[in-house]
């Protein structure tokens, strides 16, 4: 396996079924804690000028993706409260050796500008317990595969009328999950400002607007009620109080049902102090058959990426 170099020493070990794997033993630096504050929803940043921190962490691997992997981790002193959310990998190849239920100890890098904290990846991975064979995590994430049917899941939107996702067969329909109070400007802020864009660029075609609609799922349903939903929704399309929601809609599951919705699309929630939620992410294409398309558990995909797969599947 090729590996970027960097300061980490491989060791070659044998399991029992006489297999070569790699651990990865790395010497982790223990940085300077510091505060991290919220950004503001909409901000902006200058990347390139952008200071890279380093904080590091210990937890467990819930998931492996191609280049990133979603994990339990326990708090992380300056930079966020323990929660579970997704990392993009700093070497991609890392993810060949990492498996659900190990743990390790890493060093997240991340970006720090006047908009507070962007881009976090892990790197300098130690797996300091690989996972037991029969190992099986309390809560069962789905990942949302191409040809999986969407559960019907009910849904209350901004207009309080009760939705139900199977509704909507016939037409392509794009989900996306944030809570209205998500302060984290590479979260919940950009998916919604990517909807926004997607939004505004299929109104400029007549047909392939009519055969889509977008949705904004909730997982904060006690504080996100349709009166809130209502209000943001409309200051995210631009139209404030005159938006008839006719092409997108913003709705939360009841409380008792939440856990369902979040499961099957792979949507950890921890929650945090004052009201707050550390969140991983979720974005999802569903055909005219209710089955998935594609699946984004990240924030790395853009506007432009989503309409060129909209306008794939429209054609299928």
């Amino acid at each position: 396996m090729a590996v970027a170099l960097s300061p980490i020493i491989i060791v070659i070990v044998t399991n029992l079924l006489s297999r070569a794997r790699l651990v990865l033993v790395a010497s982790i630096a223990i940085t300077e804690a510091l505060g991290c504050r919220p950004t503001t929803p909409g901000g902006t940043s200058s990347r390139s000028s952008a200071a890279l921190q380093q904080f590091p962490v210990r937890g467990k691997v819930v998931a492996v993706q191609r280049s990133s992997v979603t994990l339990d981790h326990e708090a992380v002193p300056g930079f966020m409260g323990a929660m579970t959310m997704p990392y993009k990998l700093k070497n991609p190849a890392d993810a060949t050796e990492l498996h659900p239920g190990d743990r390790i100890a890493a060093t997240i890098l991340v970006r720090k500008d006047a908009d507070g904290f962007s881009d976090p990846m892990l790197d300098q991975i130690v797996v300091t317990a690989q996972a037991r064979p029969d190992y099986r995590p309390a809560v069962q994430y789905h990942t949302p595969a191409p040809g999986d049917l969407v559960p019907n899941f009910a849904l209350l939107n901004q207009s309080d009328r009760t939705i139900h996702l199977d509704q909507f067969r016939g037409r392509l329909l794009l989900a996306t999950f944030v809570f209205t109070r998500c302060t984290v400007a590479d979260y919940c802020p950009r998916m919604s400002r990517n909807f926004a864009a997607i939004d505004e660029a299929l109104a400029k075609d007549p047909k392939l607007y009519g055969e889509t609609h977008l949705l904004s799922i909730s997982f904060d349903p006690l504080y996100d009620t349709p009166q809130v939903l209502r209000s943001y929704g409309g200051s995210y399309t631009g139209r404030f109080t005159k938006e008839t929601f006719a092409h997108w809609d913003f709705a939360a599951p009841p409380e008792a049902e939440l856990a369902a919705v979040a499961q099957f699309f792979g949507v950890g929630i921890t929650p945090g102090d004052s009201g707050s939620l550390y969140h991983s992410l979720s974005t999802a294409l569903i055909d005219r058959q209710g089955r998935i398309v594609v699946w984004y558990p990240t924030n790395e995909w853009t506007p432009d990426e989503m309409l060129a797969e909209i306008q794939k599947a429209a054609r299928v």
